[in-house]
Order: C-alpha cells, then sequence, then structure tokens
C-alpha cells in the first residue's frame, strides 16, 4: 500500500469512527504549570482542553502514552486488543497527546512494518494545521541493541524527518541504512538519553510524545526525563500478562493531575484516562 493510500484509510477510519465523551473525576491541574490546546470539538469530547507541561531548555518536553488492560498489561499484538475503543484510539492516543507534538517517539520493536505515527481525525488534523505545525510529526526511533526494521513505513515517507538514536550494535548493524535522505542518526553509547534528546532539541524538536515499548519508556523515566504520562485503563482482561509500562528497577510514584471516564453510551468500553505525573524513588 502507497502512503497516500494509508493515510487516506487511516483518515476514513477516523472520519467513521463514533467518538464519545469524558467526564472529569477528579483534576488537580491548578497545582502544576502547564500548557494548553484544543478546539470547540476536541472540548466537547474531552471535556475541556487538553494539558501538557512546557518544555525547558535544553532538553525537550517528552510525555508517555499508553493503554493499559486491568491488570496493567500494555504489550499486545493489536493495541486494540486492549480495549481502549475508537475514542481513546482517536481522540487521545492518535490525537491530543500528539496534535502538539514535533516528534513521536517508538523503540525499534515498536516502529516495525507499516508503523507511522501521525494524527489522522479531520478534526485533529485541523487544530494542528491551526498550531502552525506541520502534517505529520517527525518520527523518531530508538535502537539500543541493534534490533531495526530499515524497510519499515516510516523510513520511506520522504517528506517526514526520521531520526535514530543508535546505539553502537544499530550502528555496526544498520549504518549503511541509516545514512539515506532524510534519516538522521543521533548515536548513544549509553541507554540514557539525555544526551540524544538534548541533540533532538538542537534539531527544533520541543515536544516529543513517545509510544513505546516499555523499555524504552523505563529508560526515560528511571533518568527523569518524562514531564507527563497519558494512561487509559480499560476493564478488558488482555495483552501479555506481566507488562507493565514501567519496568525499570525504580519506584515509581504517579501524581494525579486530572482523571476522566469515559461516559457509557454508543457502545464504547468503560476506560479511565488519567494524566499523571512521574516521580522517581530510588
Amino acid at each position: 500500500m502507497q502512503f497516500e493510500q494509508f493515510v487516506a484509510e487511516k483518515a476514513r477510519r477516523a472520519r467513521a469512527a463514533r467518538i464519545g465523551t469524558f467526564e472529569t473525576l477528579e483534576d488537580n491541574s491548578s497545582q502544576h504549570e502547564l500548557l494548553s490546546v484544543g478546539s470547540d470539538w476536541t472540548r466537547k469530547h474531552y471535556g475541556g482542553n487538553f494539558l501538557m507541561s512546557p518544555a525547558h531548555d535544553p532538553l525537550p518536553a517528552v510525555s508517555l502514552v499508553f493503554v493499559r488492560s486491568r491488570e496493567g498489561n500494555t504489550v499486545a499484538p493489536d493495541p486494540g486488543d486492549l480495549g481502549g475503543g475508537d475514542t481513546d484510539l482517536h481522540l487521545i492516543y492518535e490525537g491530543l497527546s500528539r496534535v502538539t507534538a514535533d516528534a513521536v517517539m517508538a523503540g525499534a520493536r515498536t516502529a516495525a512494518g507499516r508503523a507511522f505515527f501521525s494524527i489522522w481525525h479531520p478534526d485533529m488534523v485541523s487544530l494542528r494545521y491551526e498550531l502552525g505545525l506541520p502534517r505529520h510529526p517527525a518520527q523518531i526511533v530508538v535502537s539500543w541493541d541493534g534490533s531495526l526494521d530499515p524497510h519499515a513505513q516510516l523510513f520511506n515517507v520522504p517528506s517526514v524527518p526520521v531520526f535514530v538514536i543508535a546505539g553502537p550494535k544499530c550502528r555496526e548493524r544498520w549504518g549503511h541504512l541509516l545514512h539515506r535522505p532524510g534519516v538522521t542518526v543521533i548515536s548513544t553509547d549509553t541507554p540514557d538519553l539525555t544526551i540524544p534528546l538534548t541533540e533532538l532539541r538542537q534539531h527544533g524538536l520541543h515536544r516529543i510524545s513517545v509510544v513505546g515499548g516499555r523499555a524504552t519508556a523505563s529508560g526515560l523515566l528511571d533518568a527523569g526525563l518524562v514531564q507527563d504520562l497519558y494512561l487509559t485503563t480499560t476493564l478488558k482482561s488482555a495483552g501479555k500478562p506481566g507488562t507493565p509500562f514501567y519496568a525499570g528497577k525504580q519506584k515509581l510514584r504517579l501524581e494525579t493531575i486530572l482523571r476522566k471516564r469515559l461516559l457509557p453510551g454508543r457502545g464504547e468500553p468503560a476506560v479511565q484516562f488519567e494524566h499523571l505525573k512521574a516521580r522517581m524513588s530510588h
């Protein structure tokens, strides 16, 4: 499938989706320094403006976006298997969480095959244009151990820049393929992504949405590089057992900024959405 066809199909599905409405259960946003974004359409369905932390030099603002089953599992053959439903998919996951993003980041196993990370609902596309942003965010792939799909769709859209944060094994294995036009290699010799993120900020990427996998997310959390966690929890028993979004060795403390639930109706599953601050306790 050509990229134009892929975009058209994603837009068709988003346009056809029945989008529900969230209600706010807990709001502690006044206690935090936050920016807001929204349109009449997003405010109607989300129940207010979407909130995010500002970027502070020399790093970009980084958010994590995860859907998890009732047991906390986040790994599934298809993310839709976790039971988030259309509203979460189009309004949150492929919507508000990345509508302001300069780039979307994923680990190499997530960024494979037909993967391409953007927004698709026409109202989200309109909002992104109103914000003065390009149609698609840049794509960032993290490969520490050399696992990489150089034939992934995101590597084959010349109009959208790709950044590869490449560890030594990745550079050794794929160096000859990574120097194609439109691909920028950010070399790193340590799993700590502080220096690569600083370099990405120098490339004009002020806001990055991270969509997986668990290893990439855990590394960012361990290094204290994440400002916002957008977490949707479903009532469905699904996913690979024992796959929480955080797989590190520190103690993760979550502070609630916003908690919402999807109002029943329209055949949508019951889900809870949380905007959280993640803090590490050694």
